[in-house]
């Protein structure tokens, strides 16, 4: 299974066999609205914080994948998730409600694929028959603790992201009908010194490629197996800088082969700076728009590369810079039916 220094290719292509994926006000706004299977009006969503608002997110996307597939709760053996609030607290409380024993992820916006990858890995070693993958974030919980509360109104440079509210689950099994995860590279911390939270995608964007170059080198596969190569979440400043990357490396990519789900959530008049950001953009991005677009038979073969800045308030605060990892999974489109 463990294929060349950092990649595992699954012998058993795990199956996708269904999704969640809940928003929030913003988002259903959005260009992608129509692809959530559920989108709040508030970001408050019938709870006294925005953190408790975040464990509503991921109970709902959690509860919508498992209804989805036809299972219950009961037969899930393992929920792994993952978010940017302090000690991963709303996937916590998430855990503790839902009841399915727990893994707690940290990637920061690398999570979503790092929990795909890991439940592919469960099912593919028969440590489960099935697992829920889930990714969250809320824009008011992250800004209030990476930069300042959205109360504060302060202004931001046009190289800031805006952090998604919203949750996305994957049910990762063994049996059923669903897109198929065929490897997944984990990546390496890569940090070039950069210091600037309001900088992410460019910092991200480093590990990206590693990532990228590492894929390419351990599974030998190369640009032309994939219809679609996308980030998550580099934003405009990052997804440049990381073609240029590219570019350097040798790595030859078609032209809108390469596209990063920063970009495609929002629409071009909604004031998001150089893009979106957080776990559950990836997430919800990957399991809703770009899923559908395999039951339609518009794509085949995707990589997806979620990319983490993993910074702190504490290790800003003492002035370090900030360490950048990005997780690869593949997905095809094998035996799916719409």
């Amino acid at each position: 299974m463990l294929i060349g220094k950092q990649s595992w290719v699954f012998e058993s292509k795990p199956i996708i066999r269904s999704t969640g994926t809940i928003g929030g006000p913003f988002e259903a706004n959005g260009r992608l609205a129509d692809e959530f299977d559920m989108l709040h009006d508030n970001l408050w969503m019938g709870q006294d914080s925005y953190e408790k608002a975040q464990t509503v997110l991921i109970e709902q996307a959690c509860e919508k994948a498992i209804e989805k597939g036809g299972l219950t709760k009961d037969q899930i053996q393992f929920m792994l998730s993952g978010d940017l609030v302090n000690q991963l607290t709303p996937s916590t409380f998430a855990g503790r409600s839902l009841k399915i024993p727990y893994l707690g992820l940290f990637g920061a916006c690398s999570t979503s694929m790092e929990g795909l990858a890991m439940a592919a890995y469960l099912i593919q070693t028969r440590g489960a028959k099935h697992a829920v993958a889930v990714a969250s974030s809320h824009n008011a919980a992250t800004e209030k603790q990476f930069r300042y509360p959205t109360e504060y109104g302060g202004q931001k440079p046009p190289t800031a992201q805006w952090t998604v509210t919203a949750a996305g689950a994957a049910v990762v099994s063994h049996e059923g009908n669903g897109p198929r995860v065929t490897s997944a590279t984990i990546g390496r911390i890569i940090d070039m010194g950069l210091s600037d939270p309001f900088n992410m995608g460019g910092a991200m964007a480093p590990a990206a490629v590693d990532t990228l170059e590492a894929h390419f080198r351990d599974t030998g596969a190369s640009p032309e197996d994939y219809d679609l190569i996308v980030s998550g979440d580099l934003g405009e400043i990052g997804l440049a800088i990381a073609k240029e990357l590219c570019e350097q490396r040798g790595i030859v990519l078609k032209e809108n082969q390469f596209k990063d789900c920063g970009l495609m959530i929002y629409k071009e008049d909604q004031p998001v700076l150089a893009g979106a950001s957080g776990p559950g953009c990836s997430a919800v991005v990957t399991y809703g728009h770009l899923l559908n677009k395999m039951k339609k038979g518009e794509l085949k073969r995707i990589l997806i590369i979620a990319t983490g800045a993993l910074l702190s308030p504490l290790s800003f605060q003492q002035k370090e810079s900030i360490p950048c990892i990005a997780h690869a999974v593949s997905i095809e489109a094998e035996g799916v039916t719409s």
